[in-house]
């Protein structure tokens, strides 16, 4: 895929608009959060429901979803039905499916640690919540992902946490 126009609210409008049942999580939920941190890619635990695979599917080919490492590839509802990550390229930017994270915890697992939030794209959308994305990022112990933490733990106190 050439040239892409980062855009990750175009994308969460076309899955807002497809009733697709997700968590933002990553850097992108860590800007909702109101943490000072730049991020290239919007990642979402989604849930493996059949009805939301597809519901997925048909968004993911609005969005002319292809596998960044194969982008001959697109994906469907059966490849999405597992707790892998799908690192994608649309025409919005990249986008990282997560059937799970850390630990195996999935959209269900995680969705008690999650908070709606309006983000202007014509539905309530879920977003992982602060001391959780915390959590996931020590366990997952990235260069990347320890230097976010002590952002992430300022912009917690901040937040009263």
């Amino acid at each position: 895929m050439h040239g892409y126009t980062p855009d990750f609210f175009a994308t969460l409008k076309i899955f807002a608009d497809a009733r697709i049942d997700f968590i933002i999580v990553g850097g992108v939920c860590a800007v909702l959060h109101g943490a000072p941190v730049t991020t290239f890619d919007l990642d979402l635990v989604y849930s493996r429901k059949t009805q939301n695979l597809v519901r997925l599917e048909t968004a993911l080919e609005k969005l002319d979803a292809v596998y960044r490492e194969k982008p001959k590839m697109s994906p469907n509802a059966s490849l999405l039905d597992g707790p892998g990550h799908h690192l994608l390229m649309t025409r919005f930017g990249p986008l990282d499916l997560l059937g799970s994270t850390v630990g195996g915890r999935g959209f269900r697992d995680l969705l008690g640690h999650a908070e709606s939030m309006d983000v202007g794209v014509g539905r309530q959308v879920y977003i992982l919540d602060l001391p959780t994305l915390i959590q996931i990022k020590e366990a997952l112990g990235s260069e990347r992902d320890k230097a976010m933490l002590p952002i992430l733990r300022r912009t917690l106190q901040e937040h009263g946490g």
